[in-house]
């Protein structure tokens, strides 16, 4: 038996997760963050691909039923902060810096604004090592060149497996540049996050 006080929780390596969506990302971000544990305090910020008509605050308010984190929207130069998801707004690009978010109106990448590769090119060009990026389900091959870059600057790469995914072009063509350090059902991905944010170390 370990002597008492001997575990302790290891230090937050990762700082930030940033998590790309299109087709079915309602259902797969709602199981995703429904499952997630408490003691991941991580800021995650969203890319979903929507609408350029869409109300801002219907998918935060949908989401927010399955959280007890802060779901919101956000405005350029917004703090990130611990126990926060954040949802880019619609026809506007996200991009994370050191510590807060930024918007830009720069033109639609794979046909999107938000673009997930913009987001997850953004968060590994400012976060390195410490950012943990998740591809889920989606219809065209947007978030595979970002999650290469998460992986090459030390990152994290998780894919939704794609034979679980409603659809599965996205996670396919993240797994076909990218050698993932997950593949996982939706349902896996917040013990895999536990594991990685919360390891308990003697």
């Amino acid at each position: 038996m370990l002597p008492s006080g001997s575990i302790e929780r290891s230090r937050e390596v990762y700082e930030l997760i940033v998590i790309g969506t299109s087709w079915g990302g309602l259902e797969a971000l709602s199981r995703l963050l429904a499952g997630l544990h408490d003691d991941v305090h991580q800021p995650i910020v969203v890319a979903q691909h929507r609408s350029p008509e869409s109300e801002d605050l219907i998918l935060e308010r949908l989401l927010q039923h399955h959280t007890r984190r802060v779901v919101r929207d956000w405005d350029d130069k917004t703090p990130l902060e611990r126990d926060h998801v954040y949802l880019g707004p619609p026809d506007y690009h996200v991009l994370v810096e050191d510590g807060h978010l930024a918007l830009s109106t720069d033109a639609p990448v794979q046909f999107a604004r938000p673009s997930i590769d913009v987001l997850f090119e953004s968060a590994a060009d400012a976060y390195g090592d410490r950012a943990i990026g998740i591809v889920l389900t989606g219809a065209n091959a947007d978030g595979a060149r970002g999650l290469a870059r998460i992986k090459g600057r030390g990152g994290v790469a998780i894919v939704q497996d794609p034979a679980t995914s409603e659809k599965r072009a996205m996670p396919d063509a993240a797994l076909a540049v990218t050698a993932a350090d997950a593949v996982l059902p939706v349902e896996e991905i917040p013990a895999f996050l536990f594991g990685l944010c919360c390891e308990v170390r003697v």
